[in-house]
């Protein structure tokens, strides 16, 4: 099948020690990594074992899959920030809807390249999008007038593209794979054309280093890689209330099974929900520490994370042998929630754990204070003690900058630690992706004006 020219723009840790970090990124706990969605092709998958030295073809490859998957999921880098969904549809069968998504893509229509994906998924990539821009035109990053609706500086051309459609690959009931062997795609950058702040740029980036930056034009001829990879670009679709919609989530963990030498299960881990946001929270946290993968796997959003559900029998037989129980306990979790866009955020206020050997850790937040104790000791912490111990410690740090991490150090203590949850069916459910997403805008409600710029010019 072919479509016309369509120009446009457009191991575990031995023993036990008292987590420092969130729940979800603990080893053995199978991550839906961020990068995939930052204009990278699709990672290994955790728990498949560490990646293996790819040869020039798979690099090749792997250039393709960025510019036809890895350009949907603009998640994070930067470019989503820009862009707001508006109402989609699906397709009548998985090739057509592999079209929709590089139709977009040729119109230069990159909020139709993400209303062209699964309905919840979409969505993952478009609910922070309003506040995230807000935000980037309050700290003077963008332009006031900076579209949301529109990104400016990348234009895509596709031409003459063709799948397999004998060669589609069906899953199961509601997942095909997809198989582009043909066209060219050509992508143009011109940093120019960012809607970017005036007094950013002229102070963040001189006009000698932007004028270094001009435009640049790449094509690549899909069917000479695939000649050289000896196999086609492989698109995941996925079938949503009767309609088919190509899935970013479903190819990365495609390719990461392909890359294993495994393929799809021919079941899948059911959704298990919680009754409450804070009983996701705790529930997760215990299956993290008893190394309980198949539990974390039940407590993850099935609309948004149905890959991983369905995956989910392979992620398990990789890990057999792989991980082992902390022998830690969630005595008592405390959250305090509120709405964010898609879902519902449970900020920690107090944690108790007991390690083996029946020690006990407490955590309470108290305003922008922490008290934390354990083994006999106890230590508050509150958001002036550590602008204090910055001021202290960063003598030799431009004031700027020093101001910058006060504001970020106290910013983040003042919000707390989040994690967001979504409700399916009356059932709560942990977002891994929602709760990185809500973590950098964490970041930027907790940075001033001015403050990107003074970190840009002391990296310099």
């Amino acid at each position: 099948m072919t479509t016309p020219e369509q120009p446009g723009w457009e191991q575990q840790q031995p023993g036990w020690q008292p987590p420092t970090q969130p729940y979800y990124a603990q080893q053995g706990y199978p991550q839906q990594q961020p990068g995939y969605g930052y204009g990278y092709p699709p990672p290994q998958q955790p728990g498949y074992g560490p990646a293996q030295p790819q040869p020039p073809r798979r690099r090749r490859r792997g250039l393709i899959i960025g510019l036809v998957i890895a350009l949907v999921a603009v998640v994070g880098g930067g470019t989503t920030w820009y862009l707001l969904a508006q109402g989609g549809s699906g397709a009548a069968t998985p090739t057509e809807a592999a079209l929709k998504l590089t139709s977009s893509l040729g119109n230069g229509d990159l909020v139709g390249v993400l209303n062209s994906l699964a309905p919840a998924e979409a969505a993952l990539f478009t609910d922070p999008v309003q506040d995230a821009t807000g935000e980037l035109k309050r700290l003077q990053v963008l332009d006031g007038s900076a579209d949301p609706k529109a990104l400016s500086g990348v234009g895509v051309k596709t031409q003459n593209l063709t799948f397999d459609e004998a060669g589609a690959q069906q899953v199961n009931d509601h997942v095909t794979i997809t198989k582009l062997t043909g066209g060219t795609l050509t992508v143009t950058s011109d940093f120019g054309k960012l809607p970017l702040a005036k007094q950013f740029l002229d102070e963040a980036v001189p006009g000698g280093a932007r004028s270094a930056q001009g435009q640049e034009t790449k094509t690549i001829d899909i069917a000479e890689e695939v000649r050289k990879s000896g196999e086609p670009v492989r698109i995941a679709t996925v079938k949503v209330d009767g309609e088919w919609y190509p899935s970013l989530l479903y190819t990365v963990a495609d390719y990461a099974l392909k890359d294993a030498g495994e393929p799809w299960p021919s079941t899948s881990v059911p959704a298990a929900g919680a009754a409450s946001a804070n009983d996701a929270v705790k529930d997760i946290l215990q299956a993290g520490l008893d190394a309980d993968i198949r539990r974390v796997i039940e407590l993850l959003p099935p609309d948004e994370m149905g890959a991983l559900h369905d995956a989910g029998p392979a992620i398990l037989k990789a890990a057999e042998g792989q991980t082992e129980p902390t022998g830690a306990k969630v005595l008592d979790l405390r959250t305090q929630t509120s709405p964010v866009t898609g879902g519902t955020r449970a900020t920690l206020t107090s944690l108790r754990l007991q390690d083996p050997s029946g020690e006990v850790y407490t955590f309470a937040k108290d305003g922008d204070c922490y008290q934390l104790s354990g083994e006999g000791h106890s230590e508050r912490m509150c958001a002036d003690d550590v602008a204090n111990r910055i001021e202290d410690e960063t003598g030799s740090v431009p004031s700027q900058v020093r101001s910058v991490l006060q504001h970020l150090t106290g910013g983040i203590l003042k919000q707390g630690v989040g994690v967001v949850t979504t409700q399916v069916n009356g059932k709560y459910y942990v977002s891994p992706i929602r709760t990185l997403t809500e973590q950098g805008m964490t970041v930027l409600r907790s940075l001033q004006p001015g403050d990107i710029t003074a970190l840009l010019k002391f990296a310099r």
